[in-house]
């Protein structure tokens, strides 16, 4: 882990408004790296992302270049057009539940510098040695003065690296000697498999939802004008999973859970942790008395969360449905790439038909 560190620096990168009903707030960002190295593990990245406003800027940092405290997805990394398969983590967090230390606070006038190590977190031995472009996440949830998170897309240039020789695929260290891959704890490991049979279940609901009504006017607020056929087998993939092998646990042997984490998916396994947290998540039929969508504290909704990543390669764009609803009619494409537009829409079409 890497510390932040103000700085003033002169950048070049253009902004571009995700949201045209906001004013974009004055961001710029670059990214500097060695050009050549000889191993995977000496490619140190360097983001700066510099406020060239004159107001405050407040960025939730989670899965974007702010980030290096977790091993989520900071870069697209590619070689020759091919993406490297990215083999760290995908969280979902609780934003009710966040802290200062979820938000990065960049000073009008200032530069916000974070360093990567990315050997991890990559599969680079699939694509050999070579030159690697690194493109940042640069998909920003920024707070507004009215406390509402907004989306916007920050343009910024991409690194190239030469790796001459080390590509071999690293793996991400566990904090914890030893994990157990079932959970002992009796009352954690009921709570767990409820709730996914209520994220199967919650799926299925929302497939035949989608089946019956289309693009509807909903479908719209939380996917745009994506495809109804491909947001549907997304959630139809969760309807049928039932693999023997994926994990389902109670551990965090990679000691991400900190009080912000709900649950978290490890792509190169699939296997998805459930933090503290997670238990104080109540059932789908909450949703008709007691609770709210906003709230994001359906059980099964998490669930369904993280199967999408494990099943359908979603990310972890942003989150908060208001956050989701912008995004689908600024970005469809993101909206559908989203694993919390799902989560949302489905409690949504849960909450409309069966409440």
């Amino acid at each position: 882990m890497f510390s932040l560190a103000l700085i003033t620096l002169a950048v070049s990168a253009a902004l571009s408004l995700a949201t045209p009903a906001k004013r974009a707030p004055a961001l710029e960002v670059s990214v500097t790296a060695p050009s050549q190295v000889h191993s995977i593990d000496d490619i140190k990245i360097t983001a700066a992302v510099t406020n060239t406003g004159s107001e405050d800027v407040k960025v939730l940092k989670f899965g974007t270049i702010l980030d290096n405290h977790y091993p989520t997805r900071s870069f697209t990394v590619s070689k020759d057009g091919l993406v490297a398969n990215f083999t760290g983590i995908k969280l979902q967090i609780d934003l009710e539940a966040l802290d200062d230390s979820a938000y990065v606070i960049i000073p009008a006038g200032e530069t916000i510098v974070v360093e990567h190590e990315v050997a991890p977190l990559y599969n680079f031995e699939e694509l050999g040695t070579g030159a690697f472009e690194f493109e940042p996440v640069t998909d920003f949830q920024v707070v507004e003065a009215d406390a509402k998170p907004n989306a916007y897309k920050v343009s910024a240039g991409k690194v190239k690296v030469n790796v001459k020789s080390d590509v071999a695929k690293r793996e991400m260290k566990a904090r914890e000697k030893r994990s157990r891959v079932s959970c002992s704890n009796s009352s954690e490991s009921s709570f767990i498999s409820s709730s996914y049979s209520e994220a199967k279940s919650l799926a299925s609901v929302v497939a035949n939802y989608i089946s019956s009504n289309g693009a509807d006017s909903l479908f719209k607020s939380y996917f745009g004008s994506s495809s109804t056929s491909t947001v549907r087998n997304v959630f139809s993939a969760v309807a049928s999973e039932n693999s023997s092998s994926r994990t389902l646990s109670c551990t965090d042997p990679y000691g991400v859970c900190d009080g912000n984490v709900i649950a978290y998916t490890v792509t190169s396994t699939t296997n998805i942790y459930f933090c503290s947290i997670f238990y104080n998540e109540v059932t789908t039929s909450r949703l008709c008395s007691g609770t709210t969508v906003a709230s994001r504290n359906i059980r099964g909704g998490t669930v369904l969360h993280e199967l999408t990543h494990a099943l359908s390669g979603t990310n972890d764009v942003g989150y908060g449905c208001s956050y989701d609803q912008s995004l689908a009619s600024s970005s469809p494409s993101q909206a559908r790439s989203n694993a919390d537009n799902y989560n949302c829409f489905a409690t949504q079409v849960y909450q409309n038909t069966q409440c």
